[in-house]
This record gives structure tokens, C-alpha cells and sequence, in this order.
């Protein structure tokens, strides 16, 4: 059987077929490789370099790799934070003909490390709440697709820094299904997976020395599920309100939105009597300040960071002429919007040299700014100003943290 590269975008092939597909995984050539960590996987999985891209390299069975690599693009499709398939490379033989396996091919999430690795090092109490917060939110944004994971890990979950807090995305979705809805015991069923994989990963990590003695094995696997059923509690309970109280159902909504999450459906009912209501959430999507920034901008954030900066971007309208010039109309909310990023969003980002960034993206550099910012301000009880606070950040801070990154970067 030749090769054959199925893959999501045309110009990947060219690119993959410089790899060596005649070598089994486990062998490939140092040249090829990218030092970067990962979890334990059941499969040899490998970082390897496609051009301008890292990518990630797993070495499976035929039909569980068409498998997952479909539903990787399911979850693309539905928003979900997951890695992107990018390809399966069938038909692989080595030097002599024999088979070897096919392979999944996945784009590397830059800046993301596995949820495992963090374990391995000094984990503050404030990190490891955010990490929690940040599973237990995957979680509920699979279940409300009808996503069972089936293999919910450490190993298989990712992080990257979201505005100080933490985004967890999906790796490995090979055990997955995909439903048009969840019952309650496929969402306890895959939960409790999680609980007995995460706590199983720790207590492994605790058995080799490896784990901070801060860390309870057991109550954090129990932790997140907690913090899964509080969340999915209030996202999809049902809320009886008092007849005209319409104000409280506009209340349930906003909270829902500073949770990120958007109402795209909503059952309303009265009582036979007419002095209740009852409002049931039907549909909820994850990344509502995603698209309200996305609308506005043309950026695209993780959720936390474009809360934090359409904060900025509102505080920033209220100051400016809100009127079209030559007509005297106002000025569309969009308008203002792409002038921010013009004149205020990519010249803060610029004005910070790009060898000093590191793996932070604009969205989360400027976060970072915003936050020198107001430490500074609070410092010198007035503000201080933007352009101060980056002059202050490249000079004072960057350098620091990066010699403080430095001896741990893989070589």
C-alpha cells in the first residue's frame, strides 16, 4: 500500500512528506525532534518540526486514528478548546517493507505545557485552584456539547495562561463520543473517569517523589468534580421567578455571562395561575466575551483575556468622541472598536521588543501591561499611564522573568 497523508489544509502534505515515515516513531532522528514536555501516553508520541509549525506525532491503529482524527475536527467545529488535527499518514512501511503503524498528526497548542507537568514542579495553592477551575470548565463545555471524554487526564489535558488565569484544552480524543445529548449518568460516568485518572496520575507522581508534599492525590481529583457540579448546577438549573419579575431572568443571564458562557436558548414558562415563571437555560455556549471581542475586533482571545480587554476597550470609548466626523451621527460600537486596536491595542504590543515576549501572545502580553499598570498606579496613587508601564515592563520585568525561564528551557 503506498502512503497516504489525509490531511485538513492542502499544504500540508508537501510539507509532512520531508518527515521520515520509513522509520518507526520511537527511532526517529534527533534532527526531526523538539524538546518539548509531555504526559504519559499509552502510544509513542513525538514533537516534531513541518515547516514553520511544531507538531505532534502519535503513532496508532488505522481506524482509531480516522476516529479520533474526526472527532478532533467535531470538536473544532463545535468550539470546543482542542487540539487541531491536521492529518493521518497511512501506508507507512519501513526500509525493508514491512508495516508500520499509521499516524495522527495534531498542531502543537504554542505556549501550552500538560496539565502533569505542572505536578512536577513547586505548585502555590492560587495555581493549583485556577488549574482546577480550568479542567472543571472543560469538562462542562464537553458535556453541554454531548462530548464524553472517556479518558479525561492530566496527561491529556493542556494548559496555556489565559489574563492570570488558565484555559485547559483537549489532547487526546481517542476514547471520545460524541452525542447529540448527555444523560446524567454518561456525564457522572465520564466524571468519575476523571476523578479516578487524575488522582491515580498524582498519586504516581507522589509515589516517585515528584509531587509537592501541599498536594492531596485524592481530595484534588474529588475537588474538581465538586467544582464541575457547582458550575453545571448554574448553568443548567431551572429558576422560578415571581410573575413580572422579568428583571431577575435579565439578572440570570448576566451571570451567566461573567461565567463566559452565553444563553443561545431559553424555555420561559408561567404557572397555571400566573404568579410564577419558570426559566430554563436550554442551550449555553461557552466564550461569550470571546465573540463580543471577536465582533468588535477581528481579535481572537482566549475568554479570560478578551473579558480583560474589552474592559480596557470600553474604559478607552468612554474617554474618546463618540460621533462620525462630517455627519455629526455617533459612531458605531465597531468603529470605535478597530480604532482601539489601531491606535492603542498593536502599538502597546509592538512597543515590547519580540525577543523579550517569550511564548506570550499578544492578548496575554497585553494583559500582562494592563496589569503593570495598575500595580505601578496603585504604587503612585495616581496613573501612570500605558506608555510608562510598558517602558517599566521591558526594562524592569521581561529581563527578570526571563532569566528566571531560562535554565529550565528545554534544550
Amino acid at each position: 500500500m503506498a502512503l497516504q497523508i489525509n490531511a485538513t489544509n492542502p499544504e500540508h502534505p508537501a510539507l509532512l512528506l520531508e518527515l521520515p515515515w520509513d522509520v518507526p516513531l520511537e527511532e526517529w532522528p534527533q534532527e526531526y525532534l523538539v524538546p518539548l514536555p509531555r504526559g504519559i501516553s499509552r502510544h509513542v508520541v513525538r514533537y516534531a518540526r513541518a515547516g514553520d509549525e511544531v507538531i505532534a506525532v502519535k503513532e496508532l491503529a488505522e481506524r482509531p486514528a480516522l476516529r479520533e482524527y474526526g472527532l478532533l475536527r467535531d470538536l473544532d467545529r463545535l468550539g470546543i478548546p482542542a487540539v487541531d488535527a491536521l492529518a493521518v499518514v497511512t501506508g507507512r512501511t519501513d526500509g525493508a517493507g514491512g508495516p508500520l503503524e499509521p499516524v495522527l498528526i495534531t498542531r502543537h497548542l504554542g505556549g501550552s505545557m500538560p496539565y502533569r507537568s505542572m505536578f512536577e514542579t513547586t505548585l502555590r495553592p492560587a495555581t493549583m485552584h485556577r488549574l482546577m477551575d480550568a479542567l472543571a470548565v472543560l469538562l462542562v463545555r464537553l458535556h453541554l456539547v454531548g462530548f464524553a471524554w472517556g479518558d479525561c487526564s492530566l496527561s491529556n489535558t493542556l494548559f496555556r495562561r489565559d489574563a492570570g488565569a488558565y484555559a485547559a484544552y483537549l489532547v487526546d480524543a481517542e476514547t471520545g463520543e460524541l452525542h447529540p445529548r448527555l444523560s446524567n449518568g454518561q456525564r457522572e460516568y465520564d466524571l468519575d473517569l476523571a476523578r479516578v485518572n487524575i488522582s491515580g496520575e498524582l498519586l504516581d507522581l507522589e509515589a516517585s517523589g515528584a509531587l509537592h508534599p501541599s498536594v492531596d492525590p485524592v481530595e484534588f481529583g474529588t475537588e474538581i468534580c465538586a467544582r464541575y457540579g457547582r458550575l453545571w448546577e448554574e448553568l443548567t438549573r431551572t429558576s422560578v421567578y415571581p410573575a413580572g419579575k422579568y428583571h431577575y431572568i435579565e439578572r440570570r443571564i448576566r451571570r451567566l455571562n461573567d461565567l463566559g458562557f452565553d444563553v443561545a436558548e431559553m424555555q420561559i414558562q408561567s404557572s397555571s395561575n400566573g404568579d410564577t415563571v419558570t426559566f430554563v437555560p436550554k442551550v449555553v455556549d461557552a466564550g461569550h466575551h470571546q465573540r463580543q471581542l471577536l465582533r468588535l475586533t477581528g481579535l481572537d482571545t482566549e475568554e479570560n483575556q478578551a473579558r480583560r480587554l474589552l474592559s480596557d476597550l470600553e474604559s478607552w470609548m468612554a474617554t474618546q468622541d463618540d460621533h462620525a466626523p462630517g455627519d455629526g451621527t455617533a459612531a458605531r460600537p465597531e468603529v470605535l472598536a478597530h480604532r482601539w486596536v489601531r491606535e492603542v491595542f498593536r502599538p502597546t504590543v509592538r512597543a515590547v521588543p519580540p525577543e523579550l515576549r517569550g511564548g506570550m501572545d499578544p492578548a496575554e502580553l497585553y494583559h500582562q501591561l494592563l496589569e503593570h499598570r495598575w500595580y505601578l498606579s496603585e504604587r503612585a496613587q495616581h496613573d501612570i499611564g500605558l506608555d510608562t508601564a510598558v517602558e517599566d515592563y521591558v526594562t524592569a520585568v521581561l529581563p527578570k522573568a526571563r532569566a528566571t525561564l531560562e535554565p529550565t528551557t528545554p534544550r
